[in-house]
Parts: structure tokens; C-alpha cells; sequence
């Protein structure tokens, strides 16, 4: 599957400047062919990430998934954060979309259309709260407070903010691969595995190595495909007026692909607790590690990006949060609570394209 998008990051390397020169319209069917090239690299990369998941069990399973995706959507942001005539707001949108996309998007459908099909689906209810309360307190240091930090004092917040997020993560990771790994894992009733283990054992002889091998080599893949497409938008989008955010949701869809299948699948299978550690891991995820990242080439390049959500944007954030604690609460999902999620999602599909 590797092959398509080698032959085209080849392709963008030999032609980029003579299909730039050629206008927008053929720039934006560029970048279309490349952001297929990526899924298709991505879904590569997920797959091998779920090959040593199989390996290894919950929680580092899906730990290592949600960490792979982390990691392509950070390589993308950072390459179009480096083009000077990116938005300074592409970061937090992203964030923003991604945390919209986990948590309404997968979530929401996967409990929608697991409830249809099962009715209640149970999951450890620890760690649906240590996912929500962290991801509450990283998106109010990082997104909702810098609006009140001076404006000549942003160095000063922003390396405060790299230490914290290392901090809550390094804490995350303590607990989650330690003492507390039994948060993030569920036993299920025999009968109710029914046969969603069975591809883990076809995938469990692949050998490690390769995997490994295929991950990196996937994300390095990535990135030049990426810098093709970040120019590609660029010029295709230049003279329109197409908001900055459908660029963000493009960059969170492209790094949350691969998740959206591994959590419809749990939730299908009835492994609600996979779906829960996804889709809330890869939220957390997001904000605790793109943040830092971002804030480190802001302070390296002396320029600031706006992290701060819009009025909108934090209202959003809220409702969802609060959804979320409250659904996830019990320790068992339902299709209404998943209705919930998924309208919230469309809700912020709505507000994303009338430029909210």
C-alpha cells in the first residue's frame, strides 16, 4: 500500500514547481491525489501500530495507536506552520477540530451504531473520568487561558505551558502503563469477545521489526508528502474564500482516518473499552503533545501562533466536555448518548462552514 504514495511523493519531488505554475484549480487536484496518498500511508502506519497493539494488549495497544496518529498530525501542522503565508491560527483550529472529531465524531457514531446493534455497551468507567478531567484541565492551560496572558509575556507562558503538558503526560503515561493500567482495560464476558479478537491473532505472526520498520519509514512518508501538499493548498486556496478551518478539519481527518475504522470496528465488535481509550486517548493525545510542540517553534522562531479558542470554540469545547463526563459516567454506553456526540459533531461541521 506504501507504493502509491512513493511513487507520488517522487512525483511531487520532479514536478512540484511546473504543477504550481499551472494555476489554482490544478494545485487543488494536486493536493487531492496527495491527501489520498497520505490516508493511504496513514491507514499503512495504523495498521502496523495495531500489529504491535495485538502484540503488546490495552492499554499500550491502543496507546501506540493514538501516539502514531499524534505524531502524523504533528509532522503535518509542523510543515505548514513553517510556510510563512500559513495562518496563525492553523494550530489551535486543528486542536480544536481534532478534539471535535475524537471525542463527537468517533465516539459519537461508534456508540450510536454499537448501541443500535448491541444496546448497552459496557467499559471501565475509570477511564472514561481520567481521559475527560485531563483533557479539561490541558485544553483550559493551554487553549483557554493564554487569551489573558500579555501579549509581551507569551514566552514566558509558553515555556511554562511545555513544562506543564510534559508534566500531565508524563504523570498520564506513569499511570497508564503502571499502577493504574486496569483503568484502561475491561474484561470482557467470554461469550461477548465474539470473534473481535480473531484478526489480532493473524496479525500477531507478523514480526515486530517490520512493523516498527513500516511506522517510521510511514511517518517519514508523510512528512514529504505533506510538504507538497501544505504548497499544493497554499496556491489552490489563495484567492478564495474558503475558511481557514476546513484546512484544520482536513489535517485532524487525515491523522484521525485510520482511528475512525480500529473504533467503528471495536464498537461493532463489542469493545466499547477500545473504542473509549481511542477516541478519548487520541483527544488527549492531541492536545497534550501537539501543544508543546507548537509552543516550542513558536519560542524557536520567535513568532507566536494563537492558541487561544475562539468564544465559539470554547463554548463548544464546553458543552462537549461536560457531555462527555456525563455520558461517560456509568460505565456503559447507548445509542442516545452516542446521538448526542455525533449532533454535537455536526453541529461543529455547521459552524466550521459558516466561518464560526
Amino acid at each position: 500500500m506504501l507504493l502509491f504514495p512513493i511513487l507520488l511523493a517522487i512525483g511531487g519531488f520532479s514536478f512540484e514547481h511546473q504543477i504550481l505554475e499551472m494555476g489554482a484549480t490544478v494545485s487543488l487536484i494536486a493536493a487531492a491525489v496527495l491527501i489520498a496518498a497520505i490516508l493511504a500511508a496513514s491507514l499503512r502506519v495504523a495498521h502496523h501500530a495495531e500489529v504491535l497493539a495485538v502484540k503488546v494488549g490495552d492499554p499500550y495497544g491502543t496507546m501506540i495507536l493514538t501516539l502514531s496518529a499524534v505524531a502524523v498530525e504533528v509532522l503535518i501542522l509542523a510543515i505548514m506552520m513553517s510556510d510563512a503565508s500559513s495562518s496563525p491560527t492553523l494550530a489551535r483550529d486543528t486542536i480544536y477540530a481534532a478534539v471535535m472529531l475524537d471525542i463527537n465524531g468517533i465516539l459519537g457514531l461508534a456508540a450510536l451504531l454499537g448501541g443500535l446493534k448491541h444496546g448497552e455497551q459496557p467499559y471501565n468507567d475509570d477511564s472514561g473520568k481520567t481521559y475527560g478531567v485531563m483533557i479539561l484541565t490541558a485544553m483550559g492551560i493551554s487553549m483557554v487561558v493564554p487569551e489573558f496572558v500579555p501579549r509581551d509575556r507569551w514566552q514566558f507562558y509558553s515555556v511554562f505551558t511545555i513544562g506543564a503538558m510534559i508534566a500531565l503526560y508524563g504523570l498520564f503515561l506513569r499511570m497508564q502503563v503502571g499502577t493504574h493500567s486496569y483503568f484502561f482495560s475491561y474484561s470482557y464476558p467470554r461469550g461477548k469477545r465474539q470473534d473481535a479478537e480473531e484478526p489480532g491473532h493473524a496479525e500477531a505472526t507478523e514480526p515486530a521489526a517490520r512493523s516498527i520498520g513500516v511506522i517510521l519509514f510511514g511517518v517519514v512518508l508523510i512528512g514529504i508528502l505533506a510538504e507538497f501538499m501544505s504548497s499544493f493548498i497554499n496556491v489552490g486556496l489563495k484567492d478564495t474564500s474558503a475558511p481557514i478551518a476546513l484546512t484544520a478539519i482536513l489535517v485532524a481527518a487525515i491523522s484521525a482516518g485510520p482511528e475512525i475504522l480500529t473504533a467503528l470496528r471495536a464498537a461493532l465488535a463489542n469493545r466499547m473499552q477500545a473504542t473509549v481509550n481511542i477516541a478519548m486517548g487520541a483527544s488527549l493525545s492531541t492536545v497534550i503533545l501537539t501543544v508543546p510542540a507548537m509552543e516550542a517553534i513558536a519560542l524557536y522562531t520567535g513568532q507566536p501562533f494563537v492558541m487561544a479558542m475562539t468564544p465559539v470554540q470554547t463554548v463548544m469545547v464546553a458543552i462537549t466536555l461536560i457531555a462527555a463526563a456525563i455520558n461517560l459516567n456509568d460505565g456503559e454506553t447507548n445509542a442516545i448518548e452516542g446521538m448526542t456526540h455525533f449532533i454535537l459533531f455536526a453541529t461543529f461541521i455547521m459552524l466550521s462552514l459558516i466561518g464560526l
